[in-house]
């Protein structure tokens, strides 16, 4: 997969964002790549997990070391992690004195990861068994 810049995405982004559909009209290839991209975020279970943690946090949010430790996982793996996250605008990092604490910035991520669970009960079978995803 080519590496596509920030202004590049920016750029999509915007364009595709100008192209979404109204409900039950016809996606345009561009606004369909959009909302790809958009899953693949949450499509990493670390991710996903951070993004469980952060919504159960304190007000002031969680350290990297807090999250390392919740998630049992290297401290490597979690800041690549957050960094992704940040980077498409799901989690913030605020500097407090010496700590840097890490937390949502919408949210609308909740009712968006319960109505994934909710989806995700109803059709878990199918999901679970798909040969096709990986």
């Amino acid at each position: 997969m080519p590496v596509v810049t920030a202004a590049e995405l920016e750029k999509q982004g915007r364009r595709a964002t100008e192209d979404l559909p109204e409900q039950g009209a016809t996606l345009t290839a561009e606004a369909a790549e959009l909302y790809a991209r958009f899953f693949k975020v949450l499509s990493d279970p670390t991710r996903l997990r951070l993004l469980a943690l952060l919504l159960e946090a304190p007000a002031q949010g969680r350290t990297v070391s807090e999250l390392v430790a919740a998630l049992g996982a290297p401290q490597g793996r979690v800041s690549t992690h957050l960094g992704c996250l940040r980077w498409c605008g799901l989690v913030q990092a605020v500097r407090e004195g010496k700590y840097v604490y890490y937390r949502l910035c919408d949210e609308r991520i909740r009712l968006l990861l319960s109505t994934a669970g909710t989806l995700l009960q109803e059709h878990m079978a199918g999901i679970a068994s798909c040969g096709v995803i990986r």
